[in-house]
């Protein structure tokens, strides 16, 4: 019996209730600590207030990210449960964090995660382990994707739809381990990679999530059978850096490869890439996204600004030229294709002409869907150190001025697709004759939605046609034309 299964109340198995905050890779990182904790005998509950036990993977992307963490471990401390801070909020400041905020039982890095049962079987005992002591992970020498264990083998998780869940990694430094679905519905995020080797000046990622691995090909194809085995129909290819995928691994061109392989999964209905470096675009990666059955026409380009002496401070490369000119590579293999990405204004030195700069691109780039970020400092950082900060109130205002220039180009960009036929995978249904769902060019949560009407008897995870009749925004209104198709 597992050490987590003994501390109970009343013999009943200890309820965990496992909180996730920030992007889809932090959505995996879950699903893998809800997989450990299932097999150890945990109960899984989806309220907080119903759990012995709440563990909250925190975000540090940004400030705000940073405070809601926070936020979000303080609520939980007063429902009364043990609370244990994981993720990378916990792995960036642990001891730091643990003295900051007495109300988290535990503050644990990603190293805790292989014996996370027995720690939190530990936590509702009274014991309060230490807290994380942080490490730059670029010093550690990352485990070759090769020298694992291949994942051809599988564990049973009570509960669970099918029989099993493949193996996987977790961030480069640790092993593999297994998945536990978090979530109901037709979409899920998969992790193709961990870690990143660029060194963009405004990023602190690389420090905690170590240096880039890509995950073997026959790993990640397990991990998407399993997936539609439990009725997932399209996945979401999450890293920190998709570009990268494959520089560490024998072979040319192994995420065309793998973009092929996972589209024939049967059961799958549409892959969807995500987080692309623009230096990194090959034009065959841009034509395998456009002519592969089964991918989505879809590219999240990380531009974050397209001034060139901007662009450079951040150590990234390109221009509003060289952007520009990808940007018509991709309308030239797949013209109706969604292009999303960020930007951050307000970075140190950015002058009047460098903003003027980026909303020039922006308005000849016409994206479907823009992040706009304030610049603010990272701790540890190079751009922490650069001079010729901007006041707050400056940064604020360009937010706002490039925030309106981009809702206003979004819908105009979506009222150009009234009149043309989607592709739309349902996600749930919203009323007897409106369901809601989204287009190859909508990726969940970030890039809006299409309500279909018409769609009487539509489930989630059907893929229907519909053509676009009106837009709100970035959101599409659609009439469904046909019953649903299989790709």
């Amino acid at each position: 019996m597992s050490r987590a299964s003994t501390v109970s109340d009343g013999h009943q198995p200890l309820r965990v209730n496992v909180t996730t905050l920030g992007c889809a890779r932090n959505e995996v990182d879950s699903s893998e600590i809800a997989g450990r904790l299932g097999v150890a005998g945990y109960q899984l509950v989806g309220a907080q207030a119903d759990a012995d036990v709440i563990v909250v993977n925190t975000c540090a992307f940004v400030a705000g990210a940073k405070k809601d963490s926070i936020d979000t471990l303080l609520a939980a401390a007063d429902i009364g449960a043990k609370v244990v801070a994981v993720g990378c909020m916990a792995e960036r400041y642990g001891a730091e964090l643990a003295g900051a905020l007495p109300e988290a039982d535990a503050v644990l890095g990603f190293d805790a995660y292989p014996d996370l049962a027995a720690t939190l079987a530990d936590v509702v005992n009274g014991h309060r382990p230490p807290a994380h002591t942080p490490i730059d992970r670029r010093l550690r020498l990352p485990i070759s994707p090769t020298a694992r264990p291949a994942a051809t083998g599988s564990v049973s998780l009570p509960g669970h739809t099918a029989a099993s869940v493949p193996l996987g990694p977790t961030p480069a430094s640790g092993p593999v381990l297994l998945r536990r679905l978090l979530q109901a519905g037709p979409v899920a995020p998969l992790k193709i990679a961990s870690g990143c080797d660029r060194r963009c000046t405004f990023c602190a990622i690389p420090s905690f999530r170590g240096a880039f691995v890509s995950r073997p090909i026959d790993d990640i194809l397990a991990e998407a059978r399993w997936l539609a085995d439990q009725e997932v129909r399209e996945i979401v290819l999450v890293s920190e850096n998709s570009t990268s995928y494959g520089k560490d691994l024998p072979g040319d061109r192994l995420l065309e490869q793998l973009l092929a392989a996972l589209a024939s999964v049967p059961g799958i209905s549409r892959v969807r890439l995500s987080y692309l470096q623009p230096a990194e675009t090959r034009p065959w990666l841009i034509e395998a996204i456009a002519g592969i059955p089964g991918v989505a026409e879809y590219y999240d380009m990380s531009f974050q600004h397209a001034s060139a002496p901007v662009l450079r401070r951040m150590r990234r490369f390109g221009s509003r030229a060289s952007f520009l000119s990808l940007i018509d590579q991709i309308r030239a293999a797949a013209p109706a294709a969604g292009i999303r990405s960020n930007v951050i204004v307000g970075f140190p030195g950015e002058t009047a002409d460098d903003l003027a700069e980026l909303e020039a691109f922006l308005t000849t780039a016409r994206m479907d869907a823009v992040g706009v970020f304030g610049y603010s400092d990272e701790d540890g950082t190079a751009a922490e150190a650069l001079p010729g900060k901007l006041e707050e109130d400056l940064v604020a205002e360009r937010v706002e001025r490039v925030t309106s220039l981009v809702e206003e180009l979004t819908a105009q960009r979506a009222e150009d697709r009234i009149g043309t036929d989607v592709l739309v995978l349902i996600d749930a249904p919203e009323t007897s004759d409106e369901v809601i769902g989204r287009a190859d060019h909508q990726a969940p949560e970030v890039d809006g939605a299409t309500t279909v009407l018409g769609g009487d008897g539509l489930r989630p995870g059907e893929l229907v046609r519909c053509r676009v009749v009106g837009t709100d925004g970035i959101d599409l209104i659609a009439q469904a034309l046909e019953t649903p198709v299989t790709r």
